[in-house]
C-alpha cells in the first residue's frame, strides 16, 4: 500500500525539495505548514505548527512516516524554541502511531566543542529518539542549493567582495553536499528497514576550508577573491559584518559563524552501501545552485506586473 508521509517544513529550504521527491515516486505527501493558503508546492497543505501541540493530532492522522525538517536558527532562543518543538512533534508522533521519524540534523563529534547550534541539533535528535518511534538520523554539513541560508550567504561574499579579512574559522575543515544528494539520501531511507534507528552522515566528495568554498565559487563566477586572515576577528565580531556585507539576519549569521568554528566532516559512510549512487562534486554543486537561482529570478521577471 501506498505510505502517507508527513513533510514537516515543506514550504522550507530542504522540505520542499523532499515534499516534491516524495510526490514524484508516488508517496501521499501531507506538506506541513503554517500558512496551507500560501502553500504552492508538492503534496497537500496541512496546517499545523510545532510551537501549538494542539494543532498537531489532525495532521498526523494516519501518517506511516513523517519527516522533521523544522528548526529555529533565526531566533535568540532557538534551543529552547527548537527543544519544545522536537519534544511536541515527537509525541503527536507517538499518539497517531506513526512508524518512524525521518530527522535531518548536523555533522560534528559530540566532544564537548560542538556550537550552540549543533548542540541544539543534538539535543533535538535525543528528544526525539526518546520517544517509541523509531527514528532515522541524517547529519549533514553545509547544503550547497538556492535557497538555503548558508550557501546564500557564501554565494554573496564571493559575488559582492573583490577581497576578504577573515578570521581563522575560514580554515576550518567542512564537507559540503549538493542539494539533490541530500534529498536524495533523505528519501532513500524512507523504506529500508534497516535504516530504523539508524544514525547516518551524508557529505559530498570533497573535505573543504570554508576559505576554499568562497574562492571556488568567485572562481566559477570569473573573478579571484584574495584573503588576509586576521586571527582576532572573533565570531561575534564576523557575524555583524556578515550582516552588513550580506542579506543574512543578525540572529542566523551569529548562529552559523559559531558553528563554523566546528569541524564536521563525515566520518562513516555507512549511507552510501544504503542509498548507492554518485555525489555531485563541489564545484558542480555550486553551478547547479546558480542555475536555480537564475531560473528562480526568470520565473519572478515573468510574473512581475508590467
Amino acid at each position: 500500500m501506498t505510505k502517507t508521509v508527513l513533510v514537516s517544513g515543506a514550504s522550507g529550504f530542504i522540505g520542499s525539495h523532499v515534499a516534491t521527491r516524495l510526490v514524484e515516486e508516488g508517496y501521499r505527501v501531507r506538506a506541513m505548514t503554517r500558512r496551507p493558503a500560501e502553500y504552492h508546492g508538492a503534496g497537500e497543505p496541512v496546517a499545523a505548527d510545532v510551537s501549538d501541540p494542539g494543532s498537531l493530532a489532525a495532521v498526523f492522522a494516519g501518517v506511516d512516516v513523517a519527516y522533521y525538517l523544522i528548526h529555529s536558527l533565526g531566533s535568540d532562543d532557538f534551543e529552547q524554541r527548537d527543544a519544545d518543538a522536537a519534544r511536541a512533534f515527537a509525541e503527536a508522533a507517538a499518539a497517531a502511531g506513526v512508524e518512524r521519524i525521518i530527522y535531518l540534523g548536523g555533522l560534528g563529534a559530540n566532544d564537548g566543542t560542538l556550537s550552540a547550534h549543533l548542540r541544539s541539533r543534538r539535543e533535538v535528535e535525543k528528544i526525539l529518539r526518546a520517544g517509541p518511534v523509531p527514528v532515522t538520523v541524517l547529519r549533514a554539513a553545509v547544503v550547497i542549493g538556492h535557497g538555503g541560508i548558508s550557501w546564500e550567504m557564501t554565494r554573496q561574499l564571493a559575488h559582492r567582495l573583490p577581497a576578504m579579512v577573515t578570521p581563522r574559522w575560514v580554515r576550518t575543515r567542512t564537507q559540503p553536499i549538493a542539494l539533490p544528494d541530500a534529498v536524495r539520501y533523505l528519501t532513500g531511507v524512507l523504506e529500508p528497514a534497516e535504516a530504523r534507528g539508524r544514525t547516518y552522515e551524508i557529505g559530498g566528495p570533497e573535505v573543504l576550508r570554508y576559505i576554499d568554498m568562497l574562492q571556488r565559487v568567485a572562481e566559477i563566477r570569473g573573478h579571484r577573491l584574495p584573503n588576509l586572515t586576521v586571527p582576532l576577528l572573533t565570531p561575534r565580531l564576523s557575524s555583524a559584518w556578515l550582516k552588513f556585507v550580506t542579506d543574512v539576519d543578525s540572529a542566523t549569521a551569529r548562529n552559523l559563524v559559531d558553528s563554523m568554528t566546528t569541524e564536521v566532516v563525515v566520518r562513516d559512510d555507512a549511507i552510501t552501501r544504503l542509498v548507492p549512487g554518485t555525489p555531485i562534486g563541489y564545484d558542480d554543486a555550486v553551478r547547479l545552485a546558480l542555475a536555480d537561482r537564475e531560473r528562480a529570478a526568470r520565473s519572478d521577471r515573468a510574473r512581475a506586473p508590467r
